[in-house]
């Protein structure tokens, strides 16, 4: 097999973009004693929460980059401090960086959201999120045209990936759920002529991919279809639903809300797929998915999920035949289900 086109590696962007939020974790920890907790005693998530003061589904997605970083490990579930940790960032050690760590920390607005993340559960103020009005249904035409744009940038290595997955070859036509730009729809349509896909968005993010679109020239066999996700009824009829980046905005709960809907309007046979960066089975990495997952716990309502977790929410809502395979696109997959 021949080595992939430059076009679906992007990782090296990726790498730099999220390098960002390798420090500040390590000075929340700190800050609220996670080391020393941790040193102490091999504790569950919620355990250690309740020691700490902070809010679990934040501690958690926190441990995860901690642990793809090296500063904790999970073993039986329960977390503890590696012998780094132990040796230079608990503050009784004797190489404690402590004096190092605390120069720094102030001088970082992450270590703040961060921080901020774990006292609230909640998306941290001074990351904008388009959660709110996705849900609602409708965002300023401004607010839809960069936040397009910027989707859009940073998927075009993985929608070239995806548009070469061999299960497009049974796919005639697909509803493109949040597709945003349309990137990933131009995509498919371009490597299968066969293939149809309806960007299926809110409509000022609708109208903010006509010019992608047209400037693809696929116009003739890729179109929107303004429909709140949430709250209307889906269109049918449609061999796949296509999600990419959409279920790591949102919470368990509202995940499966969307893969009960996409099951409810899916044909017998039809196709839910998932493009997501995932987390490993035991949530300690990899290093990536991790760094992308405290990125969505600042801005949005969700996280990076595992194969295991998806497989809940997709076999609960009635799917079957749950697999997971990397596209090749930088550090993506693609998990795929079936309507029986």
């Amino acid at each position: 097999m021949s080595a992939l086109p430059a076009t679906r590696d992007d990782r090296a962007i990726w790498d730099n973009w999220l390098a960002m939020y390798r420090f500040p974790i390590v000075t929340v920890a700190d800050t609220i004693g996670l080391f020393a907790a941790t040193s102490a005693h091999a504790l569950t998530t919620g355990e250690l929460a309740a020691e700490l003061d902070v809010d679990a589904r934040a501690l958690g997605i926190h441990l995860g980059l901690l642990a793809a970083l090296g500063f904790v490990e999970r073993r039986e579930g329960r977390w503890r401090a590696t012998a780094t940790t132990r040796t230079w960032l608990h503050p009784e050690a004797e190489g404690y960086y402590g004096p190092l760590i605390h120069q720094y920390r102030e001088r970082q607005p992450l270590h703040t959201q961060l921080l901020a993340t774990l006292r609230t559960g909640n998306k941290a103020e001074g990351h904008v999120s388009a959660a709110d009005e996705w849900e609602r249904g409708e965002m300023p035409a401004d607010m839809a045209t960069w936040l397009t744009a910027f989707m859009n940038a940073h998927s075009r290595a993985a929608a070239k990936a995806v548009a070469q997955q061999p299960l497009l070859a049974s796919i005639k036509s697909v509803l493109d759920v949040g597709g945003g730009s349309g990137i990933y729809s131009i995509e498919m349509s371009k490597a299968w002529s066969g293939l149809s896909a309806t960007i299926m968005e809110i409509p000022q993010v609708c109208t903010a991919a006509e010019p992608y679109i047209a400037t693809a020239g696929v116009g003739a066999r890729v179109r929107t279809q303004a429909v709140n996700m949430f709250k209307q009824e889906w269109p049918r009829d449609y061999d796949a639903h296509f999600f990419s980046n959409v279920f790591h905005d949102w919470s368990d709960a509202t995940n499966r809300l969307l893969a009960k809907k996409s099951f409810d309007a899916l044909p017998k046979g039809g196709r839910i797929l998932l493009h997501e960066m995932l987390m490993d089975d035991d949530g300690c990495g990899p290093l990536p998915a991790a760094a992308f997952s405290v990125l969505m716990l600042l801005a949005t309502r969700g996280k990076q999920y595992s194969l295991p977790e998806f497989r809940s929410i997709l076999e609960d809502a009635g799917f079957t035949d749950v697999e997971a395979v990397q596209t090749g696109g930088g550090y993506y997959s693609l998990v795929s289900a079936r309507k029986p």
